[in-house]
């Protein structure tokens, strides 16, 4: 449907196609979401982390399965597990910190191509949450 899309136009990159944005799913039964989680294609779990963060009433549900999306092999999965944490944050102001800090500060140390997104998931946690997540990681890379 037409009307379900956003079409988004950059202006500082004319040489791309733009790029057409979809509503975020939503989803609430716990049996289609593990369904997903085995038996999902990666494009499924782009969605379906930010989905759940987006949207999922239970936090710690969404923070658990987001958890375990972030040890998918693909960095593009795993930054968006990262980002779907940040919508946490910011949706349900939640998230257990002994179980996520050690996440995000992984995929810092491992990201190349998506690095930009959990710097961002990492700094709307620390907004949202009043946490001071990855300072010392930056501090040492900037001296560096």
């Amino acid at each position: 449907m037409v009307t379900d899309k956003i079409f988004a136009m950059d202006s500082f990159e004319p040489d791309l196609p733009p790029r057409i944005y979809f509503p975020l799913p939503v989803l609430t039964n716990r049996q289609e979401i593990e369904e997903l989680l085995v038996h999902g294609s990666v494009e499924e779990l782009l969605i379906l982390s930010l989905a759940l963060g987006e949207h999922f009433p239970d936090w710690k549900y969404a923070q658990d399965v987001c958890l375990r999306i972030a040890e998918h092999p693909s960095e593009g999965v795993r930054a968006n597990a990262c980002l779907a944490l940040a919508y946490i944050a910011r949706t349900k102001q939640r998230l257990e910190k002994h179980l996520v800090k050690s996440i995000l500060l992984r995929e810092l140390r491992a990201q190349t191509e998506f690095r930009w997104r959990i710097e961002d998931a990492v700094s709307d946690i620390n907004y949202y949450l009043e946490w001071h997540l990855g300072f010392k990681h930056e501090m040492s890379e900037k001296s560096n």
